[in-house]
């Protein structure tokens, strides 16, 4: 997944205005494609995303058995029936989630699989030593390198049974998730439980992505009984994935870019193909509402907003809404006061550390913040900020987009370099934000 190298230079803009459909779900997708991929018979996924994060899984998923073709905008996925073959050796790019998926997927192979990635200095850095213990607890030979089981990683499954497992929460959902969609192909039923022996009490951050990956397995006819604390899940074995033909929801995080964009430059803009689903960036509108935006719904899956710019301060809940975090944050640079976003520790665990880092470009353009272990403080600028700086996408396409956001309103232009590692979540984000009116030039480097 090489992608030639360019900066993009945003400028003074507004206020916007447009038609624009937001792009195919990041998460469902993964979700679904590999569904698919362990389902028995053709499915055909309408209009998932096309993304590197799709596009490693769907490599993945090749190499384990699935036969997927692309027709138009969709795929048609031939299902291995849980019963995948051995490719030797995996490579899910720079995808997270694909990664922590496929390492319960691939206990289901007969044999050891090793994953590799050529992104050492990111995805090669995340922590899975999680996930990797509770699979050992089911009987895989899972082992990455060090303490926190980085990349590479050899996992050898094929004999596991289902059993009582316990799976730690507090770094991210997608151990759980990886989980959820091992236990109902294992012989014998499962108990999964959040938490770990040396955790006070269990914590499970990003809990609307377990909802999005329940939702998923449930289109597949597959059912898992979840208590009321939303921390036991018990699962029957030997569960059988239907095929399936569905259309991949529209994306939350990717909407909550453009309506950011929109907050800071002013203007009204109408975004289409959205449901009322279980991705927790949804509430995106409701923060940017807090801040002084309008929202109209004239039918089912159109969402209008209006802005004039005049932003107010806001607290909010960022584990709820995790991939929304940074473009909010992008808006809050030009609230009239303090704005806090709380309960997001997990965010230094991505792609950059999405605490840390971002801060650090803010600071170049002359954003004032403070920020602890689990919280970011934004000391607004309602006049904005004169631009004209150089900063860096940190290899992260959520900095890219909060960068982009807050170069809209800058009193000169912003360059930001790297901007091609906006092709993982969301390819056509510049492409869009041109059409609702930003200012823009792409710079090849």
């Amino acid at each position: 997944m090489s992608h030639r190298p360019f900066s993009v230079v945003i400028h003074p803009s507004g206020p916007l205005a447009g038609y624009i459909a937001a792009p195919p779900s990041k998460n469902y997708s993964t979700r679904l494609i590999l569904g698919a991929a362990l389902a028995d018979g053709v499915s055909l996924i309408r209009r998932p995303a096309i993304n590197d994060d799709a596009r490693a899984l769907v490599a993945c998923c090749r190499a384990l058995g699935a036969k997927i073709d692309e027709q138009g905008d969709d795929l048609r996925i031939t299902g291995f029936a849980a019963r995948p073959i051995n490719p030797g050796r995996l490579n899910p790019g720079n995808a997270g989630a694909v990664l922590r998926l496929l390492l319960g997927t691939a206990c289901l192979v007969e044999g050891e699989i090793e994953f590799v990635t050529d992104y050492a200095e990111s995805l090669g850095r995340r922590p899975n030593e999680d996930l990797l213990k509770a699979l050992r607890r089911l009987g895989a030979d899972a082992r990455g390198q060090g303490p926190e089981g980085t990349l590479p990683i050899r996992i050898k499954g094929g004999q596991l049974r289902g059993g009582h497992v316990r799976v730690s929460g507090r770094k991210s959902s997608q151990y759980l998730s990886s989980l959820l969609f091992l236990c109902p192909f294992l012989e014998g039923d499962s108990r999964v439980e959040v938490g770990d022996e040396n955790e006070p009490e269990p914590v499970l951050v990003s809990r609307p992505l377990i909802d999005q990956t329940l939702d998923a397995l449930s289109r597949f006819g597959i059912t898992i009984d979840r208590d009321p604390t939303g921390l036991i899940f018990n699962i029957a074995g030997s569960q059988r994935a239907n095929a399936l033909d569905c259309t991949v929801n529209g994306d939350w995080p990717s909407a909550a870019a453009l309506m950011s964009a929109i907050a800071v430059a002013g203007g009204m803009a109408t975004i289409h193909g959205l449901s009322d689903d279980a991705q927790g960036e949804r509430r995106a509108a409701d923060c940017l509402a807090q801040m002084g935006c309008n929202f109209m719904t004239p039918r089912p899956g159109e969402l209008i907003i209006h802005s004039k710019a005049d932003l107010k301060p806001v607290v909010f809940n960022g584990d709820l809404a995790t991939d929304a975090v940074l473009a909010l944050i992008g808006a809050a640079c030009f609230a009239d006061g303090t704005s806090r976003f709380e309960n997001i520790g997990n965010l230094r665990l991505k792609e950059s550390d999405r605490i840390r880092e971002p801060l650090e470009e803010l600071a170049k353009i002359g954003v004032s913040s403070r920020s602890g272990p689990d919280w970011i403080e934004i000391d607004g600028r309602p006049d904005g900020y004169d631009g004209g700086v150089e900063c860096d996408s940190r290899g992260d396409h959520r900095v890219a987009q909060m960068l982009a956001i807050v170069g809209a309103r800058c009193r000169n232009p912003l360059t930001i370099r790297r901007a091609e590692h906006i092709s993982k979540s969301y390819p056509e984000f510049f492409t869009d934000l041109a059409r609702l009116g930003v200012k823009l030039d792409i710079v090849p480097q």
